[in-house]
């Protein structure tokens, strides 16, 4: 497998959620840091840590079918020279669902010799606030600054 190299922590979380999208193992695991310390909760999870349960549990994720369609929204960033935290809210639409399942999630990325890679993924269903934040009114009126 061939080492990708993520130059920005956004670069790292794009291709985070490409692999999701895509259901692509080996390519969500390239953007895990190589470290036993990396943490994943998904949705209604348990806390997983290490590489082997993070990767088992996105095995059997992927493992049910298709991927699903994920669009990001709210995305508030923090970086420093080493660390990044992404937090946003995750919209997944997936084939047969009636309506897109809304979650919080927040990413925690470290700047590695190898680029930026991902520590800690941590998501939970979205309160229904989140979700109404997330989808503004159709007909909003348009602000005008003078």
């Amino acid at each position: 497998m061939t080492i990708r190299i993520f130059p920005t922590a956004q670069d790292a979380e794009n291709a985070f959620y490409e692999a999701l999208e895509r259901a692509d193992l080996e390519a969500m695991m390239s953007v895990w840091a190589e470290d036993e310390e990396i943490v994943c909760v998904h949705p209604t999870g348990p806390r997983l840590t290490g590489q082997d349960e993070v990767r088992e549990s996105w095995r059997q994720i992927f493992g049910g079918g298709t991927g699903a369609r994920v669009q990001v929204s709210l995305q508030a960033l923090t970086t420093g020279v080493m660390f990044a935290v992404h937090s946003v809210l995750e919209s997944f639409a997936v084939e047969g669902q009636a309506q897109p399942a809304a979650v919080a999630a927040t990413n925690v990325y470290l700047r590695t010799p190898a680029g930026w890679r991902m520590l800690v993924h941590h998501a939970s269903p979205a309160p229904q606030r989140a979700r109404d934040q997330a989808q503004p009114a159709a007909r909003e009126t348009p602000k005008i600054l003078h």
